[in-house]
């Protein structure tokens, strides 16, 4: 397909990556793509990463969380300029919807592949985005009109009705989302919903909607120049989620009428370009049970989920944005028919069968599929390690077929094969999910469809420390850069590793390695079977913990502390 006018585009010859994981590697691909020269950086503990190993050149941000790294806006400017970088690319998460830090990479003189930063301010606030939505006559759920304290929220709930939604005002992507149920359980959702905003986006401000019961999640695919063409590149549906936070993404959306499906593309259109929109971005929509149609948020950023509108429509989404920010004009704004249907699989590192608990810990083994209609983006290998510090994430089955019924097929043969050990993955789920009447027939799933009626899966065995074999790479720095150096098998030994001891008949254990966020109730306190006592975060999520039994609670870790599944938390007598 065609995509450009043949013009003139301003030269980008470095480009830096700002992400890590399976993106940076993406992007890496495609920068080669483009005849550019990719550059990556990375924290301490993605040393030894493939992107890393991948890239032209890497240099160390210093630090291990993602505040000291990833989210570094200075650290990341002064590379960048330092190692003549054109252009810088964020990928998505991180600081990929930061206006400051697009305003920042514009400001040094480098290309910024996104939107204009105010464009990123207008719509990353999504109480301004609501609003603009509502102005193009974009369909909309009854929702605050900025943000909310627990109490206004529950005044908000008691004149709408149960159930609502909390959700960050700064952010996307599921974090700081929180479905209210009950009027008791407002209050501490609330607080967890702002926790997780301020962690995940540095703003702690939330607002209330309207909850869609058993919704569909529907988006459009947008692709926009500097120059005023909207293009819509289809329909994904994203509804199999655990968490607010996608599993399976499809391309085309399956079983939409097209009247809803025009309209759907009408509304993306419409909002991005009376927001002056350019680059890729995603326009995302709740559809209810009912055909209840409601605008959800505008992502100003590539989606994890764009191979499966690259597989259907032919278009490479991140060499198309490193165009735009060239200057590129885009020849049309024609929707192009789906070619085809895809399908893509997160593959987590998290136990299913325990609740997707993530499971950061050395692979050590990976054998991913292959064959027609097979594409693997992964950030992982055999003897990588999947950090806790960072997203639960490791790789991206996409799988391709001429319908949709031999998607299905080609996914249930390329997810047998597939072979991950070391760390529990999400594999197990997606192979009992894909042969589920409402997922592989009449299409029943929605966004709480995992929690309630989604296949029952067996946790997976526990893997000690010990059971991991030792790397035989080692990285080192010299002024900025990381060069790797091969060693012998032998010749280094692994550092010894102590076994988990085992838990107390009256303990309470953490059930996940991550950081020991906050108690709930004070030390000595009374509990009862269920309550919750404790909050942890991991890879970006928090797991609140509950007492196992009644009696008095002695606290064995202060709140900030690192820990290992499985260590101490409490004991209850």
């Amino acid at each position: 397909m065609t995509l450009f006018h043949d013009t003139p585009l301003r030269p980008i010859r470095r480009l830096l990556i700002a992400n890590r994981g399976e993106i940076a590697l993406r992007i890496l691909r495609a920068c080669r793509d483009e005849g550019i020269s990719p550059i990556a950086v990375y924290a301490d503990p993605d040393r030894d990463a493939l992107f890393v190993r991948a890239a032209d050149e890497a240099h160390a941000l210093q630090g291990s969380s993602p505040a000291e790294t990833y989210l570094n806006i200075d650290k990341l400017i002064a590379i960048a300029r330092s190692n003549g970088a054109d252009a810088v690319h964020p990928g998505y998460g991180f600081l990929s919807e930061n206006a400051a830090f697009a305003r920042a990479v514009q400001e040094a003189g480098l290309i910024w592949i996104g939107p204009d930063p105010s464009v990123i301010d207008r719509l990353g606030d999504k109480l301004a985005a609501r609003a603009l939505a509502q102005s193009v006559g974009a369909p909309l759920a009854a929702g605050s009109p900025g943000p909310v304290t627990a109490i206004e929220a529950r005044a908000f709930a008691e004149t709408h009705g149960l159930p609502v939604i909390l959700k960050a005002a700064h952010g996307g992507g599921g974090r700081g989302m929180k479905v209210v149920w009950r009027l008791e359980e407002l209050d501490d959702l609330h607080a967890s919903a702002t926790r997780e905003a301020q962690l995940a986006f540095g703003r702690s401000e939330v607002f209330v909607e309207q909850f869609l019961t058993r919704p569909r999640h529907i988006e459009a695919q947008v692709l926009a120049d500097q120059h005023g063409t909207v293009k819509v590149l289809g329909t994904r549906d994203c509804s199999l989620q655990r968490r607010n936070q996608k599993l399976v993404e499809e391309a085309p959306a399956p079983f939409l009428p097209p009247e809803m499906r025009a309209r759907i593309h009408r509304a993306a259109q419409a909002i991005c370009a009376k927001a002056g929109y350019s680059g890729a971005g995603t326009v995302e929509f709740l559809l209810s049970a009912n055909g209840t149609l409601s605008f959800l948020e505008v992502n100003t950023r590539l989606q994890v989920e764009h191979p499966v509108t690259e597989e259907t429509t032919g278009i490479d989404l991140v060499r198309a944005m490193i165009r735009v920010a060239q200057g590129a004009r885009l020849m049309d704004d024609h929707t192009p028919e789906p070619r085809g249907h895809s399908i893509e699989f997160r593959i987590n590192a998290e136990d299913p069968g325990r609740g997707f608990l993530p499971t950061p810990g050395l692979i050590t083994r990976l054998d991913p599929p292959s064959g027609p209609g097979i594409r693997l983006d992964s950030g992982v290998a055999t003897g990588c390690i999947v950090p806790g510090d960072y997203d639960s994430l490791m790789a991206k089955l996409i799988v391709t077929g001429a319908t949709r019924t031999e998607a299905l097929q080609r996914a249930a043969r390329a997810l047998a094969e597939f072979r991950i050990e070391g760390v529990a993955s999400t594999l197990p789920f997606h192979r009992a999910a894909i042969t589920h009447p409402d997922f592989a027939g009449e299409f029943k799933v929605h966004t709480g469809w995992i929690e309630t009626e989604g296949p029952l899966i067996a946790p997976a065995p526990r893997v000690t420390p010990a059971s991991a074999a030792p790397l035989i790479r080692l990285a080192i720095e010299l002024d900025g850069k990381r060069h790797e150096l091969g060693l012998p098998p032998g010749l280094l030994t692994a550092a010894p590793v102590s076994a988990p001891p085992e838990p107390e008949p009256d303990g309470v254990t953490a059930p996940v390695s991550g950081r020991l966020t906050l108690w709930l109730v004070d030390d000595g306190a009374a509990v009862q079977p269920g309550d919750a006592i404790a909050v942890m975060e991991a890879m970006k999520m928090e797991t609140r913990i509950e007492a196992p039994a009644a009696g008095r609670i002695t606290r064995l870790a202060e709140a900030g502390t690192v820990l290992a599944q499985g260590a101490a938390l409490a004991r209850i007598g």
